[in-house]
């Protein structure tokens, strides 16, 4: 949603309360320029992906030795 900045200054406290409730984006313009962007707080910070699963997996045994067993791959 584009919105003039006069328009902002005049019906600022019901697009803050829009902005929070649909978490749509407003673009505050000057003579036609976007000049600022009203946006959503996010509550949290979106969990990271990296090291989400740290001690799920246990090893038994060695992993880089050789397997007594023939198997073909062109099955």
């Amino acid at each position: 949603m584009q919105i003039s900045a006069a328009e902002f200054k005049a019906k600022c406290l019901k697009l803050m309360d829009q902005v929070r409730d649909y978490h749509e984006e407003v673009v505050i313009t000057k003579h036609g320029k976007p000049v600022a962007k009203l946006v959503p707080v996010s509550q949290k910070a979106p969990k990271s992906l990296f090291g989400y699963m740290r001690n799920s997996v246990k090893i038994n045994g060695d992993i880089i030795q050789p397997i007594d067993e023939k198997w073909d791959a062109e099955v």
